[in-house]
């Protein structure tokens, strides 16, 4: 019998030009788009940190790693979600390895 649900990590990067209270507002709109659709085990917001290369001419970033399970289907729309959001650089959702 396959699986039901499946743990994965989102990485994602937030303008670093954001206010403090857009980039909150930010990291709970997609706290909350998860948790309609699955459970969040963890939040860890590393805060500000030097991209690898500029981004839109912005050297820095500010990186939210959100560790949840959800069902298959779930991680491709939250994607598609955060690509389309204002405000995000960048993002990475992976199947997490234990």
């Amino acid at each position: 019998m396959a699986k039901v649900t499946e743990k994965y990590e989102a990485l994602y990067i937030i303008d670093q030009d954001l206010s403090a209270e857009d980039t909150a507002a930010l990291v709970e709109k997609f706290k909350t788009l998860i948790e309609a659709n699955g459970t969040v085990t963890e939040i860890d917001e590393w805060g500000k940190r030097k991209l690898a290369y500029p981004i839109n001419d912005k050297p820095e970033g500010y990186y939210v790693l959100v560790r949840f399970t959800s069902g298959p289907e779930f991680p491709a729309e939250l994607d598609r979600v955060m690509k389309i959001t204002e405000g995000v650089v960048r993002c990475l959702i992976t199947l997490a390895v234990e």
